[in-house]
């Protein structure tokens, strides 16, 4: 990305998606044409029964997957040409932090981005830290990533991606598996970063609690945007696209 492309990026919206479309090998069509504009420092609650194109959503925010239609980083398309640049902004987060972790310590896991960047070994030193004490990892660099409970995995492969300065994180299911405590840290961590974040979920009260708007998404079309509180009081909608009332909002 050019300076000046930079320079006049600043007051375009962090995320556009347009008419994206994406039918697998298999001939399923996963997107019907879902269109989605997030302005800086939003955070989308992704939300949908299995099956409803979530996952294959997030993929294509940093060109993993390519279907037919245009999404746009801060003005920036997403395409083959601009996929390194593109990598660097969108950091996208596994549901399952064993996929993104895969070295023998927490330090080398974190530096591999930067180190791949070509940055020298002080400044990999110097990110790797900030990282790890944006999430609360702090001390962690020697130790192993499988000795490490879900929670501590999450955050550091959330650090894996913080640590070449993404302005999008992309998160699917940050919730899963974590028990209260874990849950109400994640919570606290992603509303303390100060991104543009996209968080596919099933947890509704997480999203409720956390995001400043949800999407719905069904059989790979955009069924409603707005309001999470409004938008998770409509029973009629929830149960027409196979979600509950979350427990916070249900008559005592």
């Amino acid at each position: 990305m050019s300076r000046d492309t930079a320079t006049t990026s600043a007051g375009l919206a962090a995320v556009e998606i347009e008419d994206l479309r994406y039918t697998y090998p298999d001939g399923t069509a996963a997107l019907r044409g879902v269109s989605l504009r997030l302005e800086r420092g939003e955070r989308l609650g992704l939300l949908g029964p299995n099956g409803a194109g979530k996952s294959t959503l997030l993929l294509h925010l940093n060109g993993l997957l390519g279907g037919e239609g245009e999404i746009r980083i801060a003005g920036e398309r997403v395409e083959p040409g601009t996929l390194r640049s593109i990598r660097r902004r969108v950091g996208l987060v596994f549901q399952n932090p064993d996929d993104q972790l895969f070295m023998p310590r927490v330090f080398d896991d974190v530096a591999f981005g930067p180190l791949n960047a070509g940055h020298d070994g002080e400044e990999v030193r110097r990110r790797v830290a900030r990282a790890l004490a944006q999430v609360g990892m702090s001390g962690a660099e020697q130790r192993p990533p499988h000795h490490l409970s879900l929670g501590q995995k999450k955050r550091v492969a959330i650090a894996t991606v913080l640590v070449l300065d993404c302005e999008v994180l992309v998160l699917d299911e940050p919730a899963a598996g974590l028990d209260p405590r874990g849950r109400r840290g994640m919570i606290n961590l992603l509303r303390e970063l100060p991104l543009t974040q996209i968080i596919a979920t099933h947890d509704l009260d997480f999203a409720l609690e956390l995001c400043t708007r949800a999407a719905v998404l069904d059989e790979g079309r955009l069924i409603a945007e707005g309001d999470p509180a409004e938008l998770l009081r409509d029973h009629a909608l929830l149960e027409a696209h196979g979600l509950e009332v979350p427990p916070s909002l249900r008559p005592t």
